[in-house]
């Protein structure tokens, strides 16, 4: 296994580009739960360009009945950003100090996380957002409301 580059320029592009509107490729959530994470998935991909196909534990998207877990579920993509030992994108948790283009915020209430967002700039130290579900360009994030949040920093990737 080698380490890629993780590309965050290349995710926030693609953030900024389909923020408000949907790729065709890819299945649209909204009516089944909410379109955020499947939407962080294809944004983190946009940079490492690389999945995980480990049937059931990865992290791939072909079709929406042939797709893992982790591409469009919260808890599941924060499980396999957090512990991924195999091929795809690696996240550490970090605190807001630490957090850089094309990290993930996940909001939480409670022990539950419910909602992914892509961090795609920043306004006096204030993370930006690009989102689906309730779609957001470049929204504050102190325009959230929530309990509170989880970050993570996505540290590289990696391909066979």
């Amino acid at each position: 296994m080698r380490t890629v580059a993780y590309n965050r320029n290349d995710t926030v592009d693609y953030a900024k580009k389909w923020a408000l509107s949907r790729n065709p490729r890819y299945f649209n959530f909204d009516g089944m739960g909410g379109d955020c994470t499947n939407f962080a998935s294809q944004c983190i991909f946009a940079g490492c360009k690389v999945m995980n196909y480990k049937k059931d534990v990865g992290w791939y998207y072909n079709s929406p009945a042939d797709r893992a877990a982790a591409w469009s579920g919260v808890k599941y993509l924060y499980n396999f950003l957090t512990t991924n030992k195999g091929v795809g994108p690696v996240g550490v948790n970090a605190d807001i100090r630490a957090i850089k283009i094309g990290d993930l915020i996940f909001l939480k209430s409670g022990e539950s996380l419910y909602h992914t967002l892509v961090v795609t700039g920043f306004s006096n130290g204030e993370p930006l957002i690009c989102c689906h579900t309730a779609d957001s360009y470049m929204r504050p994030l102190g325009e959230y409301y929530y309990a509170d949040f989880v970050l993570v920093h996505i540290e590289k990737a990696r391909a066979w």
